[in-house]
């Protein structure tokens, strides 16, 4: 098989929670040992940090990437989803993993894959291990795929655990309370490992405390602990949040095994597109009409979002707008602006909504806007419609976003 067939047999063949939902959920990691255990245990021979969290995990563990790659160091990173291609998911120094090794891996395991009936994340979770295991990289940025507990990730004991933050999403596979969730994600906390909670909540921080002291393991709340200003050139206010995380994590990583300098750290946080290839973000896709994508997709990330767009000088704006089949949408329904032009469109994925069913119910609240065969349909109307001293914003999901970077 070539990169292309194989990409697709681990589309078709194994399920994927990206395209598929909760069907292709599982609550166990006996798979993910089994697929370790059987590659010899990759996951020992590298050192790591893990990320997890409801929003922002995934742009910590690039901002803790790009600074440990300032510093010298060659560094994994493993995250999801992915935008354009399946192999963006496994970089190193912000190359993407090569064609030849995911033919490769594919051909030399598939099958221990088939006879085994492993998920696509728990295998592309071995196939990241193996390949950082091969590369001998110094150190990984592991981002967890959903909720920690049970993550194909959690078979790594790393030198420190990250949970950026508590917030309700994927709420019928991790429970529907702010401590239920907390739990989840807590159950990446290891023995003696230190741990960086990225933002104090009332309702969460004696659940991670508890934890911990079972654990025997420090605990840091970062916007406690991080006084100085840092920036990046991730925008979006709600990165600050992120740049204290993940300078807490790399603090508690800087000593005899890695040298981390302040300079290092300044440098490594204004280069993180650059070093990493991160997109999504609060990225200015251009201007005149200006048009900003963001992978914002729950109720906090969208919060976040939306005090960031009332922020910016427009005439008018333009929401192209998607989301999954599985989002409640009366929980982000308030949070969104009426006095905007919609354009809803449903993500190429089977899971995605139809357009005609969202705008339904964003019409029966008041909202004003016509529905669209596409993505791409949905965005060259609405420039077609701007003038340029209008907002376009693309966004209500990753798989929105991912087709129009």
């Amino acid at each position: 098989m070539n990169y292309l067939d194989t990409v697709n047999w681990m589309f078709k063949q194994l399920p994927m929670y990206q395209n598929q939902g909760k069907t292709a959920f599982k609550k166990d990691l006996s798979n993910t040992i089994l697929l370790a255990k059987h590659l010899k245990n990759p996951e020992q021979k590298f050192k790591s940090i893990h990320v997890a969290g409801t929003n922002g995990k995934g742009s910590t563990s690039h901002m803790i990437a790009s600074v440990l790659q300032t510093a010298g160091y060659k560094v994994g990173l493993y995250t999801s989803p992915h935008l354009k291609d399946f192999r963006e998911r496994i970089k190193i120094n912000g190359n993407c993993v090569s064609k030849q090794f995911v033919i490769g891996f594919v051909k030399r395991n598939r099958t221990f894959l088939e006879q085994q009936h492993l998920s696509f994340f728990e295998m592309t979770v071995g196939m990241a291990f193996d390949y950082f295991a091969k590369q001998k990289v110094d150190i990984a940025v592991v981002e967890v795929g959903l909720g920690g507990r049970l993550d194909s990730t959690n078979i790594i004991t790393p030198e420190v655990s990250v949970i950026s933050n508590i917030g309700f999403d994927h709420t019928q596979f991790l429970g529907n309370t702010y401590e239920a969730i907390a739990k989840e994600k807590a159950g990446i906390i290891k023995p003696n490992v230190p741990v960086v909670i990225g933002e104090t909540q009332d309702e969460t921080q004696e659940v991670f405390k508890s934890i911990t002291r079972v654990n025997h393991a420090a605990i840091y709340f970062a916007d406690q602990c991080v006084k100085s200003a840092y920036t990046s050139d991730l925008k979006g206010d709600y990165q600050k949040h992120n740049i204290k995380t993940a300078v807490q994590a790399l603090k508690l990583l800087n000593g005899s095994t890695f040298q981390i300098s302040e300079a290092n750290l300044q440098d490594g946080l204004q280069h993180v597109v650059k070093h990493t290839g991160l997109q999504g973000r609060w990225q200015v896709l251009q201007e005149a009409p200006k048009i900003i994508c963001d992978t914002a997709h729950n109720k906090e990330g969208l919060t976040y979002i939306m005090r960031q767009l009332a922020k910016e000088i427009y005439n008018e704006l333009h929401l192209v707008f998607g989301v999954v089949n599985d989002k409640d949408i009366h929980s982000i329904l308030p949070l969104l602006p009426k006095e905007a032009i919609y354009y809803f469109c449903k993500p190429n994925v089977p899971r995605g909504l139809d357009a005609e069913i969202l705008k339904s119910q964003f019409l029966s609240e008041g909202f004003q806007g016509q529905a669209y065969e596409s993505v791409s349909q949905a965005l060259s109307t609405a420039k077609t419609n701007a003038s340029v001293n209008d907002l376009i914003y693309v966004g209500g999901s990753t798989f929105v976003v991912a087709e129009i970077v």
